[in-house]
């Protein structure tokens, strides 16, 4: 039996004023067609009371409970640059942002999180550039990973900061969502001294140049200490591997025991080497039992408030990854099981986040089943199938 995950992070919505979603847009014939022979229905991935974020949400999709595991997001990231983490090291998130105005810092606006999605490699040298300006706080390290996404260690430090996700405040001033709590004047300081210099960097002169969206600054959050995981393989019996652009989700996996699999061309947008990864996992499946396949191009685009840009990678999700992997699972003639799901919603309407329940399909090709006619947020209600939670879905996802 092989078990494959392809995971469409934040591609549920809610309705617009037509009653249509992304999901029910789309043309995505494989989806539907899988669909129809397919367990549907809802699950609540995020716990009451714990914020609807990626690191919560896959983590309970990937069977692993978070009120059990979860320390916080940025660890997992780190673990995904291998950065080695002591018992008492605090680690922060540390986004490249735009921020838009002229005025003091805290009346300037939270213009874009992402910093025009970023490139790697202007990333890496922007991150140089802080290091070599000698900002970075004392006791801390500064650690570039993938796109706009990097990491803050503190070696030795305490928890207690009170930080805000900049995805959360898009358009935004950023005034009440400054740092707050443990070493907040240290926190704040570094993202101010951060705009002094990356004003003067000769990468965000080219980007002004191109009139795209520049680097101004980083913003923290996240904050977060060292997870313990017991092994997937101990934990279900599985050999795992996961494949994924963002070091969230490779950390994950990492700390899970799984295998990392990295994608040439993998970079997390609606640009993504789609069909790479669809070939990746299809080669993974020969040699581990579990497939763990994440694409963050819905998210992304609901982020940004890009509706086109949703419908169009659910689309490429569709014909470029769920196609492919079903034939040629298909064709091997060995019986498997694929989930296709959301991590958690991420609504146009609001570019950011929430913890609804999400719809999602489960395939079994050795016990077929009567589904439904498409697959979106509505019509997978009327099955009435509800798991309580992403860890009883990923239960019931890999039992015999």
């Amino acid at each position: 039996m092989k078990y494959i995950v392809i995971l469409g992070d934040g591609w549920a919505d809610y309705p617009d004023e037509n009653g249509e979603t992304p999901l029910s847009l789309a043309k995505k014939p494989n989806i539907d067609a899988i669909a129809k022979m397919s367990v549907c229905g809802l699950t609540k991935t995020v716990p009451d009371g714990m914020k609807p974020g990626s690191d919560v949400a896959n983590m309970a999709v990937m069977g692993y409970d978070p009120a059990v595991y979860y320390t916080g997001r940025s660890p997992l990231e780190a673990a995904s640059m291998g950065i080695d983490l002591g018992a008492d090291d605090v680690t922060y998130r540390c986004n490249l942002v735009s921020l838009g105005g002229k005025g003091a810092y805290d009346t300037l606006t939270m213009k874009d999180y992402s910093a025009g999605e970023l490139d790697t490699e202007s990333a890496k040298k922007l991150i140089e550039e802080l290091n070599a300006a000698g900002i970075v706080p004392s006791g801390c390290e500064l650690h570039a990973g993938v796109s706009y996404r990097h990491c803050l260690v503190r070696r030795h430090g305490k928890t207690g900061a009170e930080l805000t996700p900049p995805h959360d405040i898009s358009g935004k001033v950023i005034s009440p969502y400054l740092p707050k709590g443990a070493y907040a004047d240290e926190l704040l300081a570094f993202q101010k001294s951060s705009m002094k210099v990356l004003a003067g960097s000769e990468i965000n002169a080219e980007r002004r140049a191109k009139n795209v969206n520049t680097a101004d600054g980083c913003w923290l959050w996240g904050e977060g200490t060292r997870p313990s995981f017991k092994p997937f393989k101990e934990l279900y019996g599985l050999k795992g591997a996961v494949i994924s652009a963002v070091d969230l989700v490779k950390g994950l996996g990492i700390v899970a025991g799984m295998d990392s699999i990295d994608v040439e061309g993998a970079c997390g947008t609606i640009n993504t080497n789609f069909a790479g990864k669809a070939a990746a996992a299809l080669e993974a499946a020969k040699t581990h039992d579990f497939v763990y396949l994440h694409m963050e191009a819905p998210d992304e685009c609901g982020h940004q408030g890009d509706k086109a840009g949703k419908i169009r990678s659910i689309e490429l999700i569709d014909s470029l990854v769920v196609g492919p992997i079903f034939a040629e699972m298909t064709k091997r003639k060995e019986r498997f099981k694929m989930l296709i799901t959301p991590d958690h919603p991420t609504p146009l309407a609001l570019r950011t986040h929430v913890g609804d329940p999400v719809p999602f399909v489960m395939y079994d090709s050795g016990r077929k089943v009567d589904g439904i006619e498409t697959y979106n947020e509505g019509l997978v209600r009327t099955t009435r199938v509800y798991y309580p939670s992403g860890v009883d879905m990923f239960k019931a996802f890999i039992a015999e």
